[in-house]
């Protein structure tokens, strides 16, 4: 029965814990005004870098707003307090703007850095609890994310009010990153090595094209076609009409099966033996979507084409694996 009592008593904790972090984001909707959107101005026309800086577990949320400031293409550093005041203020200069982060708006180490800054001239916008702290007054632009109380019984663990800053960055930097027209490819572009990246990628990041991908005309023989597979270092080749448009793929695996059924193909033409209707998709497809489609449809290959099936690439099973 205790241990009963115990976890039901956790659960109400936590429901309680998550009721209070809830009003607290509910309540900065009202504070997303002028002021916030000045702060976008001010970042989006920072002709240096942005400094996010913050102590303790408000430091650890700057971090994370500092990230996704750089990976959503705004130049973004985080610096611990301590270690700018020894020595990492020199990474500052006046075209710079830091985003400093602290509830009370009064700690020590902080203040120290903030007087630093100003004497350097770089623009600083506070995220605090507190309007009227002396981080506040430092500050060129104040954005409140002050809380009615954090989650903790005694109110003083760093919960809500850490929630409430990092709610107030990520709609800064999603904010900023509309205003900079950040497109999926973009995010990929920062994130190459990331499954989140490799999720927006698309094909014409990683497709084989010009003398890569070769494309062969119907005319052709399959002797000829193999030259060109060869001198491409390709696998395949697309196969086209008279009018450049794609009628099917010869492959490797193509070839094996045509000399096991005629020993004298090789001098014949190409589209006796091609694979019709080959499996295509667009520059624009998703990497995730043409792996799903390699995988569900059992194909080794697929032609890039464009809108009038005039083939411009190709990825295969290797190109789209080595992403997975």
């Amino acid at each position: 029965m205790k241990s009963k009592r115990n976890t039901n008593s956790s659960i109400k904790t936590g429901i309680r814990v998550l009721d209070i972090e809830e009003a607290a984001v509910k309540k900065l909707k009202k504070r997303i005004d002028k002021d916030f959107e000045r702060a976008v101005e001010m970042l989006y026309n920072c002709h240096g870098r942005i400094m996010v800086t913050g102590m303790g577990k408000v430091g650890i949320i700057g971090r994370k707003i500092a990230a996704t400031f750089a990976s959503t293409g705004s130049p973004a550093y985080f610096v611990h307090p301590e270690e700018a005041l020894h020595g990492d203020l020199g990474m500052i200069v006046k075209d710079d703007l830091v985003v400093a982060l602290s509830n009370s708006g009064e700690t020590e180490e902080l203040m120290r850095t903030v007087n630093v800054i100003k004497k350097i001239g770089a623009e600083i916008i506070s995220i605090t609890g507190d309007r009227n702290s002396t981080l506040a007054k430092y500050s060129d632009l104040v954005l409140d994310v002050s809380v009615e109380r954090e989650a903790c019984p005694m109110n003083l663990v760093p919960t809500a009010s850490c929630v409430a800053a990092l709610a107030m960055g990520d709609a800064l930097a999603i904010a900023l990153l509309e205003k900079h027209g950040f497109s999926p490819e973009d995010y990929a572009f920062y994130h190459p090595g990331g499954s989140i990246g490799k999720r927006v990628l698309t094909i014409k990041h990683i497709m084989r094209k010009n003398e890569k991908a070769p494309v062969v005309s119907k005319e052709k023989t399959v002797m000829e076609t193999l030259r060109a597979i060869s001198a491409a270092g390709a696998g395949t080749a697309a196969i086209v009409d008279s009018k450049g448009v794609l009628a099917g793929v010869f492959s490797d695996g193509d070839l094996r099966r045509t000399l096991q059924k005629d020993c004298e193909a090789l001098n014949k033409k190409i589209s006796l033996f091609m694979t019709t209707a080959p499996k295509t998709v667009f520059a624009d497809t998703l990497v995730a979507e043409a792996l799903r489609m390699v995988k569900e449809k059992s194909v080794g290959t697929l032609v890039v084409v464009d809108k009038k099936r005039r083939p411009i690439g190709i990825v295969d099973e290797r190109d789209l694996l080595g992403l997975a």
